[in-house]
């Protein structure tokens, strides 16, 4: 079945202007912007809905040819706010800067980093060999518990790979007083 039927522009200038939108988080405007500039003449709801119908089969494409995750993960939350209450945002990231796990979740003590660790290492599919995080207990507990092995450093400033990845969370809701997220479900 070709994905691309019946559609006005060839697959390359598609999958460049999907690419583009979720690569470097452009807005459509910008990415109309730049095919004009190549002579590519489209409509910024055109690239929308590409990048509505393309962007999930383009996801499970490349999880399918997914190398792997490094060996060192460095894991950081950040509060937001889900239909006004405050939740926890949890993250992994490898050495390479990738994302390796997210969960939300209500509290922020030993029994929510424990639940994130089992996910971590479900997806994971092992034990990473050294992890990072920054200096609160309930990781210091949950590593004792769930991966003593794994090497655990909680030095000032090396964390700084997490805490930048959660970059792209806190711009969406510049000057709000922290991310703010409404909930799909009512």
């Amino acid at each position: 079945m070709n994905t691309y039927k019946r559609h006005r522009f060839p697959p390359d200038v598609i999958s460049y202007a999907v690419s583009l939108y979720y690569r470097f988080n452009l807005s459509h405007r910008d990415i109309e912007d730049l095919l004009a500039e190549r002579g590519i003449t489209v409509s910024r709801e055109a690239i929308r809905l590409w990048c509505i119908k393309f962007g999930a089969i383009y996801t499970r494409r490349l999880k399918r040819n997914h190398r792997g995750y490094g060996d060192t993960f460095y894991i950081d939350e950040v509060f937001v706010k889900v239909n006004g209450r405050r939740h926890y945002l949890w993250r992994a990231v490898d050495q390479d800067g990738e994302v390796v796990n997210v969960y939300l979740q209500a509290k922020r003590d030993g029994a929510a980093v424990k639940r994130f660790f089992k996910r971590l290492l479900r997806s994971y599919g092992g034990e990473p060999r050294k992890i990072v995080t920054d200096k609160l207990r309930s990781y210091g507990v949950a590593h004792r518990e769930l991966m003593p092995d794994v090497i655990h450093s909680t030095e000032q400033y090396e964390n700084n790979r997490a805490e930048q990845s959660h970059e792209a969370t806190r711009e969406q809701s510049e000057g709000c007083g922290g991310p703010t997220f409404r909930s799909l479900s009512r």
